[in-house]
């Protein structure tokens, strides 16, 4: 037997219809109700025809009709699989742990850094001037960090086994669109916080769905435009300065600005789009019940879809960048951080208050000149920057605190950046830089604009974590 694309399709198949009795099996022995098995008859007069050479029937050619592979025999003298005692490397050496007592032993290192951090600027350990002391709290604190690290990383598993589902999506999209299509992977061994893989599944699977179905074009489209009729989808991963970065590419069509934006204006989602660059324009896909589709299918075209991917997206206090080039492709690329757990801020004051501004967000910090600052149609604050107007987002007055001037000039403008946009947020002063265990601030206060989070500060003071996107929709709307 020679392996093609249609034994591929009854492998797979009859792989899928394994897993569905075996589910049921599951659920049977949990005492859960079982789910109905799919009928088989199909299926099996497919398999006989195979074991028997019979006729294959016609299907659209796919990227996986690559050279036949010869298939190996098994040894006849050979013990059946089931027999054989499978080893894995390193199995020996692995114990399975209960999710919930690992998520627990995370939550438990990260308070014993809040711990250690508190006890370390402890006013009373201050006035201590012993070095013996000194030496074994920077002992304490080496040791803290490193549980945390340690701990941290058990909770790491490869974006490989995420990529492998996308693997198959691809395949079978490509054989119902009639697109042949391979999908390219690199960096599958990247490993990411599995809580982050879980809520990357739904938006990655459909952005490939997209690039099939609105980026990917039908063969003889390709091969009149000069391309290869097979098309290509990239799926690359990396770590960028504790960050994730994933790239969705294609080597299709690419984006359609002036159709992307004349649907915009249609909708009404822009009304003046003098001033929008290409890559805002771009970036109008995200908005919600937008769709250019010509028709509806059961892929895409029903107007939802990418809205709720950046709404995932920055869920995950991450961002999407989006680069495109007519007739070549476009490329779609996701940054959410390594972990959920811990963050790296910056603490500024306002006031005799604390908030964390997250470090991924901000590109500089500076003091304006009294001339920099401007008011445009005397309601929104502008500064010039390198012959660039920012809006300005005085901390204060989003949260009802009272600073200690509200001169732009006296205090500390952080040039940050959501929601694609950068403006500069107005605090009184830079405190320093910080590692922040993030806490939820639970269900009273999980929806308020501009706050991600809490966190404990060495000093046992709590500090609020700004949400760089909710405060510049929130400026936006005013």
């Amino acid at each position: 037997m020679t392996i093609t694309s249609h034994v591929i399709d009854v492998v797979l198949e009859s792989a899928d219809f394994l897993k569905t009795c075996v589910s049921g099996i599951d659920a049977r022995l949990h005492g859960h109700e079982e789910p109905a098995v799919p009928d088989n008859s199909r299926l099996l007069e497919r398999v006989r025809n195979l074991m028997t050479g019979g006729p294959e029937p016609q299907v659209c050619a796919s990227a996986t009709d690559a050279q036949p592979v010869p298939r190996v025999e098994p040894d006849p003298a050979a013990a059946p699989s089931a027999a054989r005692p499978q080893t894995l490397p390193g199995e020996a050496k692995a114990v399975k742990v209960d999710t919930g007592k690992l998520d627990y032993l995370v939550d438990m290192a990260g308070e014993l850094v809040i711990a250690q951090s508190m006890v370390r600027h402890d006013p009373d350990l201050a006035s201590v001037k012993s070095p013996r002391l000194q030496r074994n709290l920077a002992q304490l604190a080496r040791i803290t960090a490193e549980l945390q690290k340690t701990s941290m990383s058990m909770r790491l598993v490869p974006i490989g086994q995420l990529f492998q589902r996308v693997a198959r999506q691809v395949r079978d999209l490509a054989r119902k669109m009639g697109k042949p299509a391979e999908l390219e992977i690199s960096g599958e061994e990247t490993e990411i916080d599995r809580t982050i893989v879980e809520e990357l599944a739904d938006p990655l699977m459909h952005m490939v769905r997209n690039s099939l179905d609105h980026g990917i074009e039908d063969p003889d489209e390709r091969l009149a435009a000069g391309k290869n009729p097979v098309a290509r989808i990239g799926l690359r991963a990396c770590h960028q300065a504790g960050h994730i970065v994933i790239e969705i590419s294609d080597d299709g069509r690419g984006l359609d600005a002036e159709r992307i934006l004349a649907k915009a204006m249609e909708k009404g989602l822009v009304g003046n789009p003098e001033h929008l660059s290409e890559s805002d324009v771009f970036h109008l896909i995200f908005e919600p019940g937008f769709s250019t589709a010509a028709q509806v299918t059961d892929v895409s075209g029903r107007g939802v879809g990418m809205d709720v991917v950046r709404r995932q997206i920055q869920k995950l206090r991450g961002h999407v960048e989006i680069q495109s080039r007519a007739g070549q492709g476009a490329t779609f690329t996701l940054k959410v951080p390594l972990t959920l757990a811990i963050i790296d801020g910056l603490v500024v004051g306002v006031g005799s208050e604390r908030y964390i501004v997250p470090l991924f967000a901000v590109r500089e910090m500076f003091r304006p000149a009294a001339d920099a600052i401007f008011t445009v149609q005397d309601r929104v604050e502008m500064v010039m920057m390198r012959g660039s107007l920012l809006a300005v987002v005085r901390l204060y007055r989003k949260f009802g605190v009272k600073p200690r001037s509200e001169d732009p000039c006296q205090g500390l403008l952080i040039v940050a950046e959501g929601e694609g946009q950068r403006f500069c947020l107005m605090v009184d002063e830079l405190i320093g830089k910080q590692e922040a265990v993030i806490k939820s601030l639970g269900d009273t206060f999980k929806n308020i604009a501009g706050i991600a989070g809490g966190a404990i500060l060495g000093d046992g003071r709590v500090a609020l974590i700004l949400d760089l996107a909710g405060l510049i929709k929130e400026r936006t709307h005013e």
